[in-house]
C-alpha cells in the first residue's frame, strides 16, 4: 500500500482547501485520474491520481486545510509506481526519509509535559484563529498538529460563539489585506474625467487600460515594485495590470500581460477570457501574481471615489468611480456632462505626490481624448 500525499503546487504555497472529492474509498482508479479539487490562494486545481489501483482510504473531507506533504489517499497499487507529480508536471520522488507507513499512530492524549510540536505556519494560524495549540492532539506524524486540526478546533469554536472561520477566497483576500496594510504607507488623489464625447457601444475597461497606460508612460515610477526588506525599488518595463474583478466568493485580481502592446481587440478579448476564467475557478496560479499595478472599476457596482489598497510589491493602484451625469462649466455656460471620477492611491515610500499626479493627469487626458 502506498500513500499519496499532497504536492507541492508551486508559487510557494504551503497548504489547500479541500473542495471536492471525485472518488470514494474502494474505488479503482487509473493513472491522471481526478481525486480531488483543491483550492489555493484564489484558485482551483484538480489533482489527479499518481498511479492506478484501489483506493483504501481517503484524507481529509471538504472544508479541511491541508498542508503540502499531508496524506491525501491510501492505495492498493498496480504495478510499478513512482512518486510522479500529480499537478504540475513531475515532481521527485520524496526522500525516503519523509515516508511514513499511513498507520503510524499519533497520540490519544496530551500531558501538561508533552511538548506542542507545529510547524511555524499552523502556529500562525492557531494564534488567527484564536486556537491554543495546547488544547489539540495532533493528528499528524508523532503526534504533530496539523493545519486540518486547527481549522477544525475553529469550526468547532465557531458552532458555540457564532463566529464563521474564513475558507478559501476569503481567508486569501483577509491574509493579503492584512499584509498590505501592515507595510503599505498609502496616500491618495482623485480627479474626474468628463467623458461626454465617448461615442456609443465604448468599452470604459479598454479606455481606462489605455489611461493607465498613458499614466505609466508619464510617471513609470509608478509601473514598479518596491522591497521593503532592501529598501530597493525596481522600475518595471512591460505594464503587467492587475484587473480587479468581485465575485460571490470574494476578490480576484488576474494579470492582463503587457498591456501597452496590444490593440484593444486583444485587451478586449483577454479581459473576456479571464472573467471566463475567474467564473470557473480555473484561472491559472500564475495568472494571479506578477502585477506591475492595478485598476479596479468599482464604478460598475457604485461609488464615486475611493481609498483603495495597494499590493506589494506593487505602488499604485488606479479606480473609477461610477460613470454618471454632472454639471460642469464648459466655456461660458453651465451643461450636464458624463464623468468619470478617477481615485490614485500609492505607496508614498517610494512615489512623490508629484509622480502620482503626473499619472493622473495624463491618464486623464487620455480619457478626455
Amino acid at each position: 500500500m502506498k500513500t499519496f500525499r499532497l504536492p507541492d503546487l508551486g508559487e510557494g504555497l504551503q497548504e489547500a482547501e479541500i473542495v471536492a472529492w471525485h472518488v470514494a474509498a474502494g474505488d479503482r482508479v487509473v493513472s491522471d485520474q481526478p481525486l480531488v479539487s483543491v483550492e489555493t490562494s484564489k484558485a482551483v486545481v484538480e489533482i489527479p491520481a499518481p498511479w492506478p489501483g484501489r483506493l483504501v482510504a481517503l484524507h481529509g473531507a471538504v472544508g479541511d486545510v491541508i498542508a503540502v506533504g499531508a496524506p491525501l489517499v491510501d492505495m492498493e497499487t498496480e504495478g510499478a509506481t513512482s512518486d510522479a507529480g500529480a499537478v504540475v508536471g513531475t515532481l521527485p520522488a520524496a526522500p525516503p526519509s519523509r515516508e511514513r507507513p499511513a498507520t503510524a499512530p499519533g497520540p490519544t492524549t496530551r500531558t501538561a509535559d508533552t511538548p506542542v510540536k507545529a510547524s511555524p505556519a499552523v502556529r500562525r494560524r492557531a494564534q488567527e484563529l484564536a486556537v491554543a495549540l495546547d488544547t489539540l492532539v495532533g493528528s499528524g506524524p508523532a503526534g504533530a498538529i496539523m493545519m486540518a486540526d486547527v481549522e477544525a478546533a475553529a469550526r468547532a469554536t465557531a458552532v458555540a460563539d457564532g463566529f464563521q472561520p474564513l475558507a478559501g477566497v476569503r481567508r486569501a483576500m483577509a491574509e493579503a489585506m492584512t499584509a498590505a496594510g501592515g507595510e503599505i504607507v498609502p496616500a491618495s488623489v482623485s480627479e474626474v474625467a468628463v467623458v461626454e464625447h465617448w461615442p456609443a457601444g465604448t468599452d470604459p475597461t479598454v479606455r481606462l487600460i489605455r489611461a493607465v497606460i498613458a499614466g505609466c508612460r508619464a510617471a513609470p515610477e509608478l509601473n514598479a515594485w518596491y522591497d521593503a526588506s532592501r529598501k530597493a525599488r525596481s522600475l518595471r518595463g512591460p505594464i503587467d495590470l492587475g484587473i480587479a474583478m468581485e465575485t460571490a466568493d470574494g476578490l480576484f485580481v488576474p494579470t492582463l500581460r503587457n498591456v501597452g502592446a496590444r490593440s484593444d481587440d486583444d485587451l478586449r478579448a483577454g479581459l473576456e477570457a479571464m472573467k471566463a476564467d475567474v467564473a470557473r475557478r480555473s484561472i491559472p496560479l500564475a495568472e494571479l501574481r506578477g502585477q506591475t499595478i492595478t485598476l479596479s472599476n468599482f464604478g460598475m457596482l457604485g461609488g464615486l471615489h475611493a481609498a483603495l489598497t495597494i499590493m506589494p510589491p506593487q505602488v499604485a493602484i488606479l479606480g473609477a468611480g461610477r460613470l454618471h451625469r454632472a454639471a460642469r462649466v464648459i466655456g461660458d455656460d453651465i451643461r450636464a456632462v458624463r464623468v468619470l471620477p478617477l481615485s490614485l492611491t500609492f505607496d508614498h515610500r517610494v512615489v512623490t505626490g508629484a509622480e502620482a499626479v503626473r499619472f493622473l493627469v495624463a491618464a486623464v487626458a487620455d480619457l478626455e481624448s
